[in-house]
C-alpha cells in the first residue's frame, strides 16, 4: 500500500518545530499498511481537569492519518492535506501514554479516508478518529 519507505528517524525529521514535536508524538512502527505512534498523557496534552484533551487527540490521528497518505503517493507533484476529521472520545486517560493506529478505508486518486484507533497503555480504546484527506497539487 505504501509506495515509500521511510525510516522512523525521517518521519521524526518531519516533525521537527510542529505541533507533533510539541505535543511529544513520537512514531514507533511502520508497517506494509499500517503506522502507530504514540503521545504522552502530561501537562503538554492536559485540558483543565488533568485528563487528555480532546484536541490533542485528534493532533495525534490527524498525524498520523497526514503521514500515512505521504506515504502513498507516488506522485511527486502532489501532496496530502486534511479536508475533514472527526473523533469520537470514549475514555479518559490521566497520564502514560497513548498509542494511535492509522489504518487505510478508502485510496482513491484525488481523497484518501483513514480509520484511526486510539488505545491507553491497556490497549482499551479511548479515541476514534475518521480523517479524509484531499489530494492535491502541491503547487496550488
Amino acid at each position: 500500500m505504501f509506495t515509500k519507505s521511510v525510516s522512523l528517524d525521517k518521519l521524526h525529521s518531519f516533525s521537527e518545530n510542529t505541533i507533533a514535536h510539541h505535543l511529544g508524538i513520537e512514531f514507533t512502527e511502520i508497517g506494509t499498511d499500517y503506522v502507530i505512534a504514540r503521545m504522552p498523557v502530561d501537562k503538554r496534552t492536559h485540558q483543565p481537569f488533568g485528563i487528555l484533551h480532546g484536541g490533542a487527540s485528534v493532533v495525534l490521528a490527524e498525524t498520523l492519518g497526514s503521514i500515512a497518505s505521504f506515504l502513498c503517493i507516488s506522485d511527486p507533484e502532489k501532496v496530502a492535506v486534511g479536508l475533514e476529521i472527526n473523533a469520537n472520545h470514549l475514555r479518559p486517560v490521566k497520564e502514560g501514554y497513548v498509542y494511535g493506529k492509522v489504518t487505510s478505508i478508502h485510496l482513491g486518486r484525488t481523497t484518501h479516508i483513514w480509520d484511526i484507533r486510539i488505545t491507553n497503555e491497556q490497549n482499551k480504546l479511548v479515541c476514534i478518529s475518521r480523517l479524509t484527506v484531499a489530494i492535491v497539487n502541491a503547487d496550488r
